[in-house]
């Protein structure tokens, strides 16, 4: 038995030989008795060794592909937070979720209660229609079992309205957060000549300046441009100047209504309204160039008529003529609004409320410096 093994181990042996043998010549000139150990060596040093230099060069060349896959990664993750479902992209929802964290739990115990007290009423109704009825043996009482159905339906309606109401608060939030949103990805175009090719979002101006949209027929944006670029009575007007102090952008816009009907409204061409603006009698040294510091002109109508349709409506709905009165929309530093009003601004109020209004001299970020404090 013994002897059988190792005549199959060396018949085995022999072959693995000839094999060898007969792959050899193709890989190098060496005799063919090479073994087959060392005919793996010989393809696997076939290449010749790499400098360190060569393989610096390798490095810098494979660099800007993984730049390009870590950017893809990112413009993926992009894709993906900007997705929408239900209306809101993903990274709404998730900022939602994480100024409310409690909201979902609340939302779905409040359900989940609500749906427990429809299946109790559910089974109580069944033994009070038993006990009405008669003729059950396992029949509860009946005043029993309408105490257990009154206790029920009023669980199931309180549950319900709590989970309703957290449910609402939700949708209010998510809509706050999408409006935001919209709004600091509105562009304006500043109106100084040295910046007027450049085009900025209104999130670009968070933490350093505050922002009054003033939006109106073509009279109201005139009028504000009449009162910010020219001499009142014997004063020099200052305004703009006053206006730069305090940090604020002061963004017209022109609403056009429709010949249709006043309440469509669209946004017209700001900048040739302004700059066609024609001075009265009483507007002395008028240059519509002198506030330009504190100006900027919308871009993108379509998105600005986009966002301002809820206010025009909301506006229009409360019986303001949005036209002819117009309404203005104060944004804080930290692109929160402050509030909004109708009518003409009253700039001499503004700048000196403004620092109190906008909390900057409570400890607004970034206003330390200015203020001082820690």
């Amino acid at each position: 038995m013994v002897r059988i093994i190792f005549s199959l181990l060396l018949a085995q042996q022999c072959f693995l030989n000839q094999e060898t043998n007969a792959f050899a010549p193709i890989i190098s000139n060496k005799p063919s008795s090479m073994s087959f150990s060392s005919s793996m060596n010989t393809r696997l040093n076939l290449e010749p060794p790499t400098t360190s230099e060569e393989s610096r060069t390798i490095e810098k060349s494979q660099s800007p592909t993984q730049e390009l896959r870590s950017n893809n990664n990112n413009n993926n993750d992009e894709e993906r937070l900007g997705q929408k479902f239900g209306g809101y992209t993903v990274k709404q929802r998730l900022r939602e979720e994480v100024e409310s964290p409690f909201r979902k739990v609340r939302f779905f115990f409040f359900l989940g209660s609500a749906g427990s007290a429809f299946t109790a009423l559910y089974f109580s109704a069944l033994s009070a229609l038993k006990a009405s009825m008669g003729g059950y043996s396992d029949a509860m009482p009946m005043d029993e079992a309408l105490t257990n159905c009154g206790i029920n339906a009023a669980g199931l309606a309180v549950c319900g309205y709590l989970a309703f109401r957290d449910y609402q608060a939700g949708q209010a939030n998510l809509q706050r957060i999408a409006k935001g949103g919209q709004l600091a990805r509105l562009a304006i175009m500043p109106a100084a000549k040295e910046s007027e090719r450049s085009i900025n979002t209104l999130s670009e101006y968070r933490r350093t300046s505050r922002v009054l949209i003033c939006a109106g027929g073509e009279e109201y944006v005139q009028n504000i441009c009449k009162i910010l670029n020219s001499d009142q009575l014997k004063d020099t007007n200052n305004l703009p100047e006053l206006i730069e102090q305090v940090d604020v952008i002061i963004v017209p816009v022109v609403l056009k209504g429709s010949a249709i009907s006043r309440t469509v409204i669209s946004v017209g061409d700001t900048k040739l309204a302004w700059r066609s603006t024609e001075p009265s009698d009483s507007d002395r040294n008028f240059d519509s160039t002198r506030s330009d510091s504190v100006i900027g002109f919308p871009r993108n109508n379509a998105a600005w008529e986009e966002y301002l349709k809820s206010e025009i409506d909301t506006a229009i709905k409360q019986g303001f003529d949005v036209l002819d009165k117009g309404f203005t929309i104060t944004i804080k530093k930290n692109g929160k609004i402050l509030r909004r009003a109708t009518g003409t601004p009253n700039f001499g109020d503004l700048v000196g409320a403004m620092e109190v209004m906008d909390g900057s001299k409570f400890g607004m970020p970034g206003d330390s410096e200015k203020y001082g404090g820690p």
